[in-house]
């Protein structure tokens, strides 16, 4: 009885709009009647609109002018505001929702990927086991015979049969006169063969740098290949980098692969200056359609911390949000800086091993102060809570010396945040954006091999979070996992692992609350939440349609939830 009263509802609707407009999905209505100083605007009504606006959370249909969403409401109010140059978008049952926003990623990095090797396991590769990873290598090597290097990327030690890295000794298997790089999943490691390794001067003789591990051979000193953290540095004097013609190019297919998951802003997380420069090239040049939020990563910036110069107001979509910290690494990969063991020390180390800082307390109290006295917005990727105990001090320092100002400094991934670790971030005005994907990724490692059952059941605490006030966003980290946002909103809901089980039951979400995440809070994040973020009269008409209603739908089909089409101010960029 209720399908059919929904059903003769909708239907009664969309008989309205026929009789008002005389026109079908997506036709001009007014014809004749339509002056020509009569601005046009596309009425979008007849399907599921959710505003993630406490304000007008039922509505009928929504005006769209000029890239801004003119009105809300009823049906009659908002044709009303309209007038009569109209272009109807019947929905025909769909669902509405605000643009979703990249809450933390790395777009640069994402589309120089695009060219490297796909050597993820499934369901994002293919690759099983370490021959695998080779055979892919060898299969890219053919194809790239007039480029020098050899590169993959995202390969996984906790999803290969092998359980470890594929080292220097593996990937000579693929070439000894080319260089071959990989990049595990994390982005915290890299595999290097012996030709590799020779270019970049990594040799016996070197010691590990301050924040990072040159792993060796189990019988002496000498290099096995892969590297941790910072010990990557030398790789970057070295590695290829595509010309800028290529670099535009994959740029503009990064931008339409972040559209077709229905995301209208995105981040460049840890930019390099370079980056930043190609960045704002593309703008001037027209090449951006999404909106482009960079964060220059200190490492990358020689000691000069006065070149990163943020703004509010976007340049042809393009804009320096702030400035991008790293404090320790990944728990995937357990370099993350954690204040209890890990369940199973990786390579050998000791049973009391707890990973290690990227930073010394000195250097991050000087970061942070540099950023608070100069209005810097602020990103610490802070995965471990030893690494969340550093940003808190920091920020706290720095707080009583400028001021417990509204600065929405971010903790980015917060994997393992206490309980007193959210009540200081409350206290001090700290942001999580938490990495829930992972309790989908890699939340069987996280409880049988990284942190054990107690610990792994409350990584990425939303629960904790939004009971205790504290406003929080999610987010992919791509390219370290796909821009998948149902995918996302699926995790941060039910939890469940790659095996089926569920992680943490406690720490689940509610739909509306990881809505928020990706929209509303999301632009907040961003000091965005004026024009972004929610579908209100006066905001930007960043828009995305879903095939289903993700506060309607069987929670557990959340992750099936095509996204059709993706509008970036009222412009179509994306239609499946």
């Amino acid at each position: 009885m209720t399908k059919n009263i929904v059903l003769l509802a909708r239907l009664s609707l969309l008989l309205l709009v026929l009789v008002l407009y005389g026109c079908g999905d997506q036709q001009v209505a007014g014809g004749n009647n339509a002056s020509a100083d009569d601005p046009a605007t596309t009425v979008f009504a007849n399907g599921d609109i959710i505003t993630m606006d406490d304000l007008i959370p039922d509505v009928e249909a929504v005006a769209v002018r000029d890239g801004i969403i003119l009105a809300v409401g009823t049906l009659q109010d908002v044709q009303q505001q309209a007038g009569s140059n109209i272009t109807m978008v019947d929905l025909e049952g769909l669902t509405l929702l605000p643009g979703l926003i990249d809450a933390h990623g790395h777009v640069s990095y994402t589309s120089l990927n695009l060219a490297a090797a796909n050597i993820s396991s499934p369901p994002v590769g293919s690759a099983e086991n370490i021959d695998d990873v080779v055979s892919i290598l060898r299969e890219q090597g053919d194809k790239t015979a007039e480029v020098e290097w050899i590169t993959g990327w995202g390969y996984d030690d906790s999803l290969l049969n092998e359980q470890r890295h594929p080292t220097r000794e593996d990937l000579d298997r693929v070439s000894t006169e080319r260089p071959v790089a990989i990049r595990h999943v994390s982005g915290h490691f890299m595999s290097c063969n012996s030709k590799c390794l020779e270019l970049a001067g990594i040799t016996a003789e070197m010691e590990d740098p301050p924040g990072g591990i040159i792993r060796r051979m189990k019988d002496g000193n000498e290099p096995d290949g892969v590297l941790e953290e910072t010990a990557m540095t030398p790789l970057y004097a070295v590695f290829p980098r595509p010309d800028k013609a290529t670099r535009l190019e994959l740029l503009k297919q990064a931008q339409q692969y972040y559209a077709s998951y229905g995301i209208t802003t995105v981040q460049d997380g840890a930019a390099q200056m370079e980056e930043v420069e190609l960045l704002r090239e593309a703008a001037a040049e027209g090449l951006l359609y999404l909106d482009i939020v960079a964060y220059p990563y200190v490492a990358f910036l020689d000691g000069n911390l006065d070149q990163v110069k943020p703004t509010r107001a976007y340049d042809n979509h393009f804009r320096v949000g702030g400035l991008k910290l790293v404090l320790d690494g990944s728990p995937q990969g357990k370099t993350a800086w954690l204040t209890k063991p890990y369940k199973h020390p990786p390579h050998g180390q000791d049973a009391d091993y707890v990973g290690y800082p990227t930073l010394q307390d000195e250097q991050v109290n000087n970061y942070v102060e540099h950023a608070f006295a100069n209005s810097i917005p602020l990103l610490a990727h802070a995965n471990g809570d030893a690494a969340a105990d550093q940003m808190i001090r920091a920020v706290t320092a720095a707080n009583q010396t400028h001021g417990n100002a509204d600065r929405r400094s971010v903790m980015i991934h917060a994997q393992t945040a206490r309980e007193d670790q959210i009540d200081a971030m409350l206290e001090q005005n700290i942001m999580p954006s938490y990495f829930s994907a992972h309790t989908f990724y890699w939340g069987d490692w996280h409880r049988d091999s990284v942190f054990g059952e107690e610990r792994a059941s409350r990584i990425s605490p939303l629960r904790s979070s939004a009971d205790k006030g504290l406003r929080y966003t999610t987010h992919n980290d791509t390219p370290i996992v796909p821009p998948d946002m149902m995918r996302l909103l699926w995790a941060s809901v039910n939890r469940i692992t790659r095996s089926g089980q569920v992680l943490g039951v406690e720490q689940r979400a509610t739909v509306m609350e990881a809505l928020r995440s990706m929209t509303i809070d999301a632009a907040y994040q961003y000091f965005e939440e004026d024009s972004k973020g929610s579908i209100a009269p006066g905001k930007l008409a960043d828009l995305v349609i879903l095939s289903g209603n993700p506060l309607k739908v069987d929670a557990m089909t959340l992750k099936d939830i095509e996204v059709l089409e993706t509008i970036k101010e009222g412009a179509v960029i994306y239609r499946k």
